[in-house]
């Protein structure tokens, strides 16, 4: 009876040790998808398309967090002096500001893959006016990711706000 008793005790033991180590790997997993994406279902709802886009540039020697945010600054100026509301905020996000997110603000826009990159297009044209890039030459050759990059930007998600996220990993 005891040897009975002893061998329920060990495997009821080992089951609790690999539950126990189980919910911990759980914990992590859960811990490393929050680290990856912590913006997520707070600015914009998960992702759900992803690209990776190779800049041909590497970002403009000294460009840092400070100029990241500048540039940000700098865009959602221009947009503000429109004669219209804005049909979206921007934000620098990340320890270095390396993440640039761009959320709708209106129903019904930017509501498929296709006009987030109108938006981005039309985006470009802004950002090339930008002091940062004013004393460029040929960034008329340039996109908004090639801009995003020689900014030193490494991540841009753009949304809808409502349903769709895209994100586009800059390298």
């Amino acid at each position: 009876m005891t040897s009975l008793f002893s061998r329920l005790r060990y495997q009821l033991m080992i089951f609790s040790s690999a539950l126990v180590f189980s919910a911990g790997l759980l914990l992590l997993a859960a811990n490393a998808v929050y680290a990856e994406d912590r913006h997520a279902g707070y600015y914009y709802p998960a992702v759900q398309s992803e690209e990776t886009y190779q800049a041909p540039l590497q970002a403009i020697t000294g460009v840092n967090r400070r100029s990241r945010i500048g540039f940000v600054t700098q865009l959602d100026i221009l947009q503000k002096k429109r004669s219209y509301a804005p049909t979206y905020h921007m934000y620098a996000k990340g320890g270095q500001a390396e993440k640039l997110i761009i959320v709708s603000t209106g129903k019904n826009q930017y509501a498929t893959l296709f006009q987030i990159r109108g938006l981005l297009a039309s985006m470009t044209a802004d950002a090339r006016t930008s002091p940062l890039f004013s004393k460029l030459g040929h960034v008329e050759n340039l996109n908004f990711f090639d801009l995003l990059s020689l900014a030193g930007f490494e991540q841009l998600t753009v949304s809808n706000g409502v349903d769709l996220s895209h994100r586009v990993n800059i390298k």
